[in-house]
């Protein structure tokens, strides 16, 4: 009997012993001002987020815009200092909008498979869609799969895409993310 009551007295002052440890290594108090020294950080992924779905629905707008050979629209979206990278070539902002709006190369379609969405700061940011491109090249319509790299820089409140950069990849590449 003397050692059952040992036994509970002894698992009582673990308990008891645990139960004051908790209390002492995260005191009440000390939780919230963590969370509050960390709120500027977590607005930053909030705004990282809020950044990541504004460039999504540009991206979007885009491959529509080039669909529909909206030159002006795109005229506003792409940098002055642009490049376009495809397999037959590399130009400029004037090149890229000229060969739209001739239909030298029609996006007819670009089924987006996966986008990844890299942020960096609160001025620039990288897209990667995966994509099956179907466009009309020089009187032939054609079918790549495509993973399209998008450059953007953020200037004033404006969105601008600095690169675009077509590569050929097999149907079953993969976008790390």
């Amino acid at each position: 009997m003397k050692n059952i009551k040992r036994i509970t007295l002894i698992l009582a002052l673990i308990g008891t012993t645990f139960s004051i440890a908790q209390e002492s290594i995260i005191p009440k108090d000390k939780l919230v001002d963590t969370v509050h020294e960390n709120e500027t950080e977590y607005d930053s992924l909030k705004n990282t987020d809020t950044i990541k779905k504004e460039l999504l629905k540009l991206s979007k707008n885009k491959w529509q815009w080039m669909a529909d050979k909206d030159v002006d629209k795109l005229a506003v979206l792409f940098h002055d200092k642009s490049k376009f990278v495809h397999m037959s070539g590399s130009w400029k902002k004037d090149k890229e909008l000229e060969i739209i709006e001739s239909g030298s190369i029609w996006y007819k379609n670009a089924a987006v498979h996966d986008v990844a969405v890299e942020v960096f700061g609160d001025n620039t940011a990288v897209l990667w869609n995966r994509i099956t491109l179907t466009a009309h090249v020089r009187g032939n319509d054609v079918s790549n799969e495509f993973t399209v790299t998008e450059v953007y820089k953020k200037e004033a409140n404006d969105w601008k895409l600095l690169d675009l950069t077509f590569s050929s990849v097999r149907d079953t590449h993969k976008i790390e993310h």
